[in-house]
């Protein structure tokens, strides 16, 4: 396959500085990267700044503040949009216990059966998850054995048969 992994995610935010003190603050993802963008690739004048925060192994979660930019900052739903970040069962614990003294939004812990996650909220409305993988989790994410493309095709089928 071409395609060697994720190198970033790339959100909007409404204020860099609140999003650094979550992302590396918080989480403790370090700030790695800031471009100063004043001008599009297509010619249009902008004051636009976007950041980098590195992750364990090596891909970024990035965001820009685009405030000449019109977006609809509102608080998402998990299955609208949530980013899920892979942590150590350790890790997992010591969050959720820092979620909650630090008054940030924090739910679960969820058993998934495959993982276990918790949930909080950003400064820009989106949903993080934490998530620590449990025994078997090769098992139920290996398609040759949890029939993920025979459950995608009834649930096309159902979905046809249904309009």
């Amino acid at each position: 396959m071409a395609i060697q992994g994720l190198h970033h995610n790339a959100y909007r935010c409404r204020d860099s500085e609140q999003t650094r003190q979550f992302y590396e603050g918080f989480l403790g993802l370090p700030l790695a990267g800031a471009l100063e963008i004043r001008e599009t690739k297509s010619g249009r004048k902008t004051d636009t700044l976007h950041t980098f925060y590195r992750m364990g192994n090596g891909s970024f979660l990035a965001f820009f503040e685009a405030p000449d930019m019109p977006f609809e900052f509102k608080p998402q739903h998990d299955y609208d949009l949530h980013i899920a970040l892979e942590v150590d069962r350790a890790t997992l614990e010591a969050m959720f216990a820092k979620g909650h003294a630090a008054g940030i939004e924090t739910r679960g812990v969820s058993d998934h059966g495959f993982i276990d996650s918790i949930y909080f909220r950003d400064p820009n409305g989106y949903v993080i998850e934490l998530t620590c993988k449990r025994e078997g989790h090769d098992a139920a994410m290996d398609p040759a054995r949890n029939g993920a493309r025979d459950k995608l095709d009834r649930w096309t089928a159902a979905r046809a048969r249904a309009t």
